[in-house]
């Protein structure tokens, strides 16, 4: 059926639910899994708030810490890969895409049929307002969407 599910998180708790049941199906078909995190593009105002100086996103030590957040989502997904019974894992950290974008183009690039992500079931304002990642990889992804919740 699916030879290839790309498994999308954030490390929330609710990223893991979907992770574990994306890994479930995966080691059941014997497919083969990429598990992506995408960092958003840094929000240009928040050095002010958070103690950084301008230009920080052009740092070295941005994209270092950038990956290391990345990391601390993806070596606990790829244990859970492994403890799952899944053979072939690839883990992928885009940067500075928004999150629908890299999910996207990260399933174009290894060739997904299938993506697996989470939502958290948000309706009218609360969704408007906070906008549904979930919502526009449904509506511009090429392969089928899993969505758990």
């Amino acid at each position: 059926m699916y030879k290839r599910i790309l498994i999308a998180t954030d490390g929330s708790e609710l990223a893991m639910k979907g992770l574990q049941k994306g890994l479930e199906l995966a080691a059941q078909l014997g497919a083969r899994v990429d598990i992506v995190t995408v960092s958003e593009p840094w929000a240009v105002g928040m050095y002010d708030a958070m103690g950084w100086s301008a230009g920080y996103e052009a740092s070295p030590e941005y994209k270092q810490d950038r990956e290391a957040a990345a990391q601390k989502i993806l070596q606990p997904s790829l244990d859970a890969a492994r403890a799952a019974g899944v053979a072939e894992v690839i883990c992928h950290h885009v940067l500075d895409r928004y999150a629908a974008d890299g999910i996207i183009e990260t399933a174009d690039a290894c060739g997904s049929d299938l993506l697996v992500m989470t939502s958290h079931g948000r309706r009218g304002m609360t969704r408007v307002l906070l906008g549904s990642q979930t919502a526009e990889v449904l509506a511009r992804s090429k392969v089928p969407v899993l969505v758990i919740r």
